[in-house]
């Protein structure tokens, strides 16, 4: 009987949730888009930096004789 009573009292996180986000569909475009590009980002980012952690040593940045002309004495 307590959480009978507790459901109907307090709500919860994701009620909460539900009535901020859902209360109008503009809002929720708006947070499923903007949650789309930024998760896309964060995607992106940790993507490159396990790419770049992986192949330390192995990417044309790290090879310093590439471009260079060697100097004629």
């Amino acid at each position: 009987m307590e959480s009978a009573a507790r459901r109907t009292n307090g709500g919860g996180l994701f009620e909460g949730l539900y009535k901020v986000l859902m209360r109008r569909n503009s809002i929720y475009v708006t947070f499923v888009v903007a949650g789309a590009y930024f998760g896309e980002r964060a995607v992106d980012y940790g993507v490159h930096k396990l790419w770049e952690m992986n192949n330390v040593g192995k990417r044309y940045e790290d090879i310093s004789v590439l471009g260079q002309r060697p100097t004629e004495e």
